[in-house]
């Protein structure tokens, strides 16, 4: 699915090789093990790609509506700008939120060129005055984990049914549910408040499991 990309002559698809990895390695944090990469240890990025791989891996998929290409060219772009950040590398807030602040650049590099989706509309206040919901609603209990319940029979709608969530929302989700950022966390990276966080994710929560009701 991902094609190999070089870093020296580290491939990027470790699976077999991860096998053979201590487990010193792995219990490694995020931070640490790009510190070390950054130093010279190519075994501790083989650990940090196979960590985080997947959900980012899934983080341009289903904002890309499943088109396969356009996931695998987003993917290996962010984990290139990775290899090529090793020796900058500070670890001056989590590495997961390092990681996707990258990634959410590149997919709305990737919205400019391609025209799909105007950055106006990620942001546009309207836009988010047009979701927000009561303030009862708010203090629901918000932290239903939608994605326990999708499995792999129900991939499919979970995309189709993603690409009908606009874009500010959808995003939300896929940092709260891919990335696993906390609300402060993508409120920081998206340069909103926690409220509208908590007001995306509820909308996007809502539209998702009218969509997958049958599959719960």
């Amino acid at each position: 699915m991902i094609p190999a990309i070089a870093a020296g002559d580290l491939p990027l698809d470790t699976a077999r090789r991860m096998q053979s990895l201590p487990a010193e390695q792995e219990s490694r944090t995020d931070e640490v093990l790009m510190r070390a990469y950054g130093d010279g240890d190519a075994r501790a990025f083989e650990v940090l790609y196979a960590r985080h791989k997947g959900a980012t891996y899934r983080y341009f998929l289903r904002h890309a509506s499943g088109q396969a290409a356009t996931a695998d060219e987003l993917h290996q772009d962010l984990w290139l700008k990775v290899i090529g950040a090793r020796e900058r590398y500070r670890a001056q807030a989590k590495f997961s939120t390092w990681l996707y602040t990258m990634a959410r650049h590149r997919l709305i590099d990737h919205w400019r060129v391609s025209g799909g989706v105007s950055i106006a509309s990620l942001e546009d206040a309207e836009t988010v005055a047009q979701v927000e919901i009561s303030t009862a609603a708010l203090h629901e209990a918000t932290d239903d984990p939608l994605g326990a319940s999708i499995d792999a029979q129900a991939h499919q709608r979970l995309i189709a049914a993603l690409a009908d969530v606009p874009p500010l929302q959808r995003d939300a989700f896929l940092l709260r549910l891919e990335g696993g950022l906390s609300l402060e966390e993508i409120a920081g990276l998206t340069a909103s408040s926690v409220e509208a966080v908590k007001s995306r994710l509820r909308y996007a929560y809502r539209r998702l499991r009218a969509a997958l009701e049958d599959l719960q």
